[in-house]
């Protein structure tokens, strides 16, 4: 997995997109969220065209869990 060059502070957490790319050329994304010395990781189901794309979803779902408070 490729880590995306920026990560972004949400509140008390770290939230950085992750990117791989699959065999059939398509992007898999997901979302590393930090706490402290803790993360957890996410992936998701989707696979994209592009690599921005990925990045994209993967922030702005990472971003949407820790203001949901969807991480317990």
């Amino acid at each position: 997995m490729s880590q995306a060059l920026t990560a972004e502070r949400v509140g008390n957490y770290v939230v950085t997109p992750l990117t791989k790319s699959t065999d059939s050329g398509l992007f898999a994304a997901a979302v590393s969220i930090r706490r402290g010395m803790h993360d957890r990781v996410f992936r998701f189901i989707p696979h994209f065209a592009s690599d921005a794309r990925a990045t994209q979803y993967a922030l702005a779902e990472g971003r949407s869990m820790v203001l949901r408070n969807q991480l317990s």
